[in-house]
C-alpha cells in the first residue's frame, strides 16, 4: 500500500517516528464522548478504525478496533481489546458485519478516503460515525497568526465534511463539535485558551500536522509565543479566549445512516 511506513502506519504520517508519546496528551475528552455515544445510539458492536491507543472507545459495547500502526497499538491500555493490524481500505470482516462503526481523527490520513468510506458503509448496518476536522474552519485558531504553515497543512490534508458526507450517502448529519476550555484530548484547537502549553515539543508531537513543518518553523513559533506571552501582546488580542468555556471551531462530527 502505498504510504506505508516502517511500524505499518498507512498514509502520510510516519507514528513510529511521532506516536510515542501519544497517549501521554491525547486523552479523551468526555464532552466529546458524550457526542459520539449519542451518535452510536443502541448500538452493541461497534468497529472502530485507525483506533490508535484507544481513545474514545465505548467500554459498554463490544468494541472491535482497527490499527496499522505497531506503535500506536503497543500504547493501548491492557482493559481495551488488542487492535487488529489492518488498513480501512482492506476490512477483514463479513458484509452488514457491524452495529456501527466509528473513527476519530483518521479520514485525513487514509491513503484512499473513497474506498475506506466504501468499506466502512460495506461492513456496517447501522450508523458510521466520524469525529473529524472541517478545513474550511481552521483559520479560527489563533495559531494561525504564529505558524500558519501548520495550519496550511493540516488543511490540505482533511476532506471537506461535504464529500465525506456525500461518499457516505444515505441519511447524513454534520454537526459542530464545541470544544472545552480544559479539553484533555490536546489536539491543535485544544488550546484556544491555554497558549502556554503548546510550548511543549511533546505538545506538538502529538499533533500530526507539526510533522509536515521544518525545525524552522517550530524554532519561529516558540520565539514569537514567548515573546508576546511575557509581552502581554498575545493576552491583549486573544485573552479572551482564557475565560470562554467553549471554542467553535473547526471539529465536526459527522453520522451517516444505511440509505433505504
Amino acid at each position: 500500500m502505498s504510504g506505508v511506513r516502517v511500524d505499518g502506519s498507512a498514509g502520510d504520517v510516519d507514528y513510529g517516528e511521532i506516536g510515542g508519546g501519544y497517549r501521554a496528551y491525547r486523552q479523551p475528552e468526555p464532552a466529546i464522548q458524550r457526542a459520539i455515544s449519542e451518535a452510536l445510539s443502541g448500538s452493541r458492536t461497534v468497529l472502530n478504525v485507525g483506533a490508535g491507543a484507544g481513545s474514545y472507545e465505548p467500554v459498554e459495547r463490544e468494541v472491535t478496533p482497527v490499527e496499522p500502526s505497531e506503535t500506536m497499538r503497543a500504547q493501548r491500555p491492557p482493559h481495551l481489546m488488542a487492535a487488529i493490524n489492518a488498513y480501512v481500505e482492506d476490512l477483514p470482516f463479513a458484509d452488514n458485519e457491524f452495529d456501527a462503526a466509528m473513527t476519530t481523527f483518521s479520514v485525513h490520513q487514509w491513503g484512499d478516503l473513497e474506498a475506506g468510506l466504501a468499506e466502512l458503509r460495506r461492513v456496517t448496518r447501522g450508523p458510521v460515525v466520524i469525529l473529524t476536522c472541517d478545513p474550511d474552519l481552521l483559520g479560527r485558531f489563533w495559531l494561525n497568526d504564529y505558524a500558519p504553515e501548520v495550519i496550511e497543512a493540516e488543511a490540505s490534508r482533511y476532506p471537506s465534511p461535504r464529500r465525506v458526507a456525500e461518499l457516505l450517502g444515505g441519511d447524513t448529519s454534520i454537526r459542530p463539535v464545541p470544544i472545552p476550555l480544559h479539553c484533555v484530548d490536546r489536539f491543535g484547537e485544544a488550546y484556544y485558551g491555554r497558549p502556554e502549553l503548546l510550548l511543549d515539543p511533546g505538545a506538538r508531537r502529538a499533533n500530526s500536522a507539526w510533522s509536515f513543518v521544518g525545525p524552522q518553523v517550530h524554532e519561529r513559533f516558540e520565539r514569537t509565543l514567548r515573546v508576546d506571552l511575557d509581552s502581554g501582546t498575545w493576552d491583549e488580542r486573544y485573552g479572551w479566549l482564557r475565560r470562554q468555556a467553549f471554542f467553535d471551531g473547526s471539529l465536526v462530527l459527522i453520522t451517516a445512516l444505511p440509505g433505504e
